[in-house]
C-alpha cells in the first residue's frame, strides 16, 4: 500500500466545508476559540511589522521566546526548563512530525490510545511509522494506564492531557506511573499538552515534572488563542536538540517569523485567567444542556469538548452527524473521526462559541430529537 493510502481525512474538516454549504449553521465542530489573542500578541505583531522583522529567525526560534516559554513552565509548574531545550515549531503539528522523525524511523512502533487525535496516527503513517492502538474508555477515563502497557514493544508512547475528543486528564499518579513505567520499558514518553491552561476544577500536571527525558508539545492555538499563527514548541531533553533543529532547518527553515515575535505578547496571565473562566462557563452550559440528550461518560475536565453517546439515535456516528447537520443545521464531529474503539456512536460538541450560540444549538437539538 502507498504511504499516502494509509492516511485518513480529517473528518472534521470535512464537515466543515460541508457546513458552509447551509445557512445559519450552529457550530459546535470546529476545536477553534472564537476569542482574540491577548492584547500584547497584537501588539508585539505589528511592532515587528513596523519593524520589518519578518526574515527568517534562527531554526529553533528567537531565543527570546525560548526563554518566554521556559519562563512559564518555571511559574506555571514549578519546573525549570532550559531555555535551550525549547524548540519553536510551525504549529504543534509540526511539534509532533519532527519528533516523531527524530526518536523513531520507519517500522518502528507508536504506542496511541483509541479514541484520540486523528493526525497522530497520520503523522506516524507519513514517516512509515507504526501506530498500535490500545482501546481505552470510560472505565479508564479514557486514558491509557501503565498495566496496559506491558508486553508491549515500541519506541515511544504518545498521550494528550487533557484529551481529545474526550477532554479526560491524567492526575498526577496516573501520569506519573505511566511516565515511568513507558520509560523504564525503554519507551520514549510524548505528551501532547496543548489544552493546558484550559483545565476546570482540578490541576493539570506536566510530564516534565516526573522526567527530564520526557517530550512535552505544546502551543498558542487553544489556551493562547492564537490558532491561525501556527505557532507550538516542543521541549526535549538536550542530547536531542540539534536533531531537531537539523530538521526544523531542511524541513520548515523556522516557525513563522511575526508569529513569534507576537507569541513574546502572549503570556499575559490575566488575560488567559479570563480565557479559561469564559470556557469553563461555556463548558457549564454545553454539559448540562447534552446530558439531558445523550449519555454522558463523564464530565470534560479540560480542553474544550464534550464526548457524547448516541446509541439512542444511532450507531452510525458518521451518518447521525450528517442528519444533525442537513435536518437540524447543528454541526458535530462523528467520533469514527477519533478511531476505531466503539467512536461510531459518539460524537464530539466543542463549546468554542459563545454561550447564546451554544445555547440556540442545544435548543436545536432538542427539537429535532425529542
Amino acid at each position: 500500500m502507498d504511504r499516502i493510502d494509509r492516511l485518513s481525512p480529517f473528518i472534521v474538516m470535512d464537515i466543515l466545508r460541508e457546513s458552509q454549504k447551509f445557512e445559519d449553521v450552529i457550530h459546535m465542530e470546529i476545536g477553534e476559540p472564537d476569542l482574540d489573542p491577548p492584547p500584547g500578541a497584537l501588539e508585539e505583531l505589528n511592532r515587528a511589522i513596523r519593524d520589518r522583522r519578518y526574515f527568517y529567525t534562527p531554526a529553533l526560534g528567537l531565543m527570546e521566546l525560548r526563554e518566554k516559554v521556559a519562563e512559564f513552565y518555571h511559574l506555571k509548574y514549578g519546573v525549570d526548563v532550559s531555555p535551550e531545550r525549547v524548540v519553536i515549531t510551525t504549529g504543534t503539528s509540526g511539534a509532533f512530525l519532527i519528533a516523531y522523525s527524530i526518536l523513531m524511523n520507519a517500522g518502528d512502533r507508536v504506542i496511541l490510545p483509541d479514541p484520540s487525535y486523528p493526525c497522530y496516527k497520520n503523522f506516524a503513517h507519513l514517516l512509515d511509522i507504526s501506530p498500535e492502538f490500545i482501546p481505552v474508555g470510560k472505565d479508564t477515563n479514557y486514558q491509557i494506564t501503565p498495566e496496559m502497557l506491558e508486553e508491549k514493544e515500541a519506541k515511544a508512547v504518545h498521550v494528550s492531557s487533557p484529551a481529545n475528543p474526550t477532554g479526560s486528564l491524567y492526575d498526577r499518579e496516573t501520569l506519573s506511573s505511566l511516565v515511568e513505567k513507558a520509560e523504564g520499558m525503554g519507551m520514549h514518553f510524548i505528551s501532547d499538552e496543548i489544552y493546558h491552561g484550559l483545565v476546570y476544577e482540578v490541576r493539570e500536571h506536566t510530564a516534565l515534572e516526573f522526567s527530564d527525558n520526557a517530550i512535552v508539545i505544546n502551543g498558542f492555538s487553544k489556551y493562547f488563542c492564537m490558532p491561525g499563527f501556527r505557532l507550538g514548541w516542543l521541549i526535549l531533553p538536550q542530547e536531542l536538540v540539534r536533531k531537531a533543529e537539523v530538521v526544523m532547518q531542511n524541513v520548515f527553515i523556522s516557525a513563522p517569523t511575526l508569529s513569534q515575535y507576537a507569541a513574546l505578547g502572549a503570556f499575559d496571565y490575566e488575560f488567559l485567567q479570563n480565557v479559561k473562566k469564559i470556557f469553563s462557563e461555556r463548558r457549564e452550559v454545553l454539559y448540562t444542556g447534552l446530558k439531558e440528550l445523550f449519555e454522558i461518560d463523564a464530565k470534560p475536565q479540560g480542553a474544550f469538548y464534550v464526548w457524547a453517546n448516541v446509541e439512542r439515535y444511532s450507531e452510525n456516528s458518521y451518518e447521525f452527524c450528517i442528519k444533525l447537520l442537513k435536518e437540524a443545521k447543528v454541526a458535530a464531529t462523528p467520533g469514527i473521526d477519533f478511531g476505531r474503539n466503539n467512536t461510531d456512536r459518539y460524537i464530539r460538541f466543542s463549546y468554542t462559541k459563545e454561550v447564546p450560540h451554544l445555547e440556540e444549538g442545544l435548543r436545536r437539538l432538542k427539537e429535532y430529537l425529542l
